[in-house]
């Protein structure tokens, strides 16, 4: 079964500083975790992909208005409290795998080394429609 992570950053709650404030040794260890968790999926035949994020800033949300024409609302979004940094999709055997996945990427070294603790969000990934519908 395949699985989406998703990791969320929110401001709310936390007790390190955005990573804009980090030192270039600590995003350096923090990318290198994110790298070592990939070859660890790709080790265990469970990698499909995964990606950082862009920031808010980066981001636009865009919706259909009239005659299917975009519309695009552009950032920064100074009001945001939280966005997705990244993602996973896995292809695991069991739910609790997943689960146990998502723990490990919650540990990614933050400032000092300490781990982030940040939520990951495990979603299946439907391949088709549930039966009853």
């Amino acid at each position: 079964m395949k699985y989406m992570l998703l990791m969320q950053f929110s401001a709310a709650g936390t007790d390190f500083p955005g990573i804009e404030t980090w030192t270039p040794e600590e995003v350096e260890a923090h990318l290198a975790f994110m790298g070592e968790v990939n070859d660890k999926l790709t080790a265990a035949g469970e990698w499909v992909d995964g990606q950082g994020l862009g920031g808010p800033q980066q981001a636009r949300i865009v919706r259909a208005g009239e005659g299917g024409a975009p519309v695009v609302t552009e950032g920064p979004f100074a009001e945001t409290k939280e966005f997705l940094a990244g993602f996973w999709i896995v292809d695991c055997d069991s739910p609790q795998r997943a689960v146990e996945l998502a723990a490990y990427i919650s540990t990614a070294p933050g400032p000092g080394g300490r781990p982030l603790n940040m939520p990951i969000e495990v979603h299946p990934v439907m391949s088709a429609p549930p039966q009853e519908l």
